[in-house]
């Protein structure tokens, strides 16, 4: 396949990325009602950086902006997608492995680390396949 014919819209690219952005979305949206209603485990109503209940949401709604936009198959849905896994990270990334509570939360970390980690690959695939570090 040459590269202008993988720089094409490309539909199972598109497919991973839309699922993991809602497997993203998912969890942070599950993440929110558990803050909400104290079901435990749940996140802290804020850390030093700011309050969750508003980054959650931000982060869901980067999520089904990305989606919206046509995850992985333009620039701007290439942009939200790369944003929505940058801040998944900040929820799950790998310091979760470090939290007291990672016994109870590991299954959500694991499972929004490889989202992060299928989106930030087909990014990176997108570059390497189009020569240029444009999304």
């Amino acid at each position: 396949m040459s590269a202008q014919q993988s720089t094409e819209f490309n539909p199972d690219g598109e497919k991973t990325d839309r699922a993991a952005l809602v497997v993203l979305a998912t969890l942070q949206f599950l993440m929110l009602l558990a803050l909400y209603s104290r079901t435990e485990p749940h996140p802290p109503v804020a850390i030093f950086l700011f309050a969750l209940g508003p980054f959650l949401s931000a982060s869901i709604a980067i999520c089904a902006a990305a989606c919206w936009m046509g995850a992985g198959n333009s620039r701007s849905g290439n942009i939200l997608s790369l944003a929505a896994a940058l801040l998944g990270l900040i929820s799950f990334g790998p310091q979760k492995w470090f939290d007291p509570s990672f016994a109870q939360i590991w299954p959500a970390v694991i499972t929004a680390q490889i989202a992060c980690a299928v989106l930030l690959g087909n990014l990176l695939r997108r570059v390497s396949i189009s020569g240029r570090a444009t999304l």
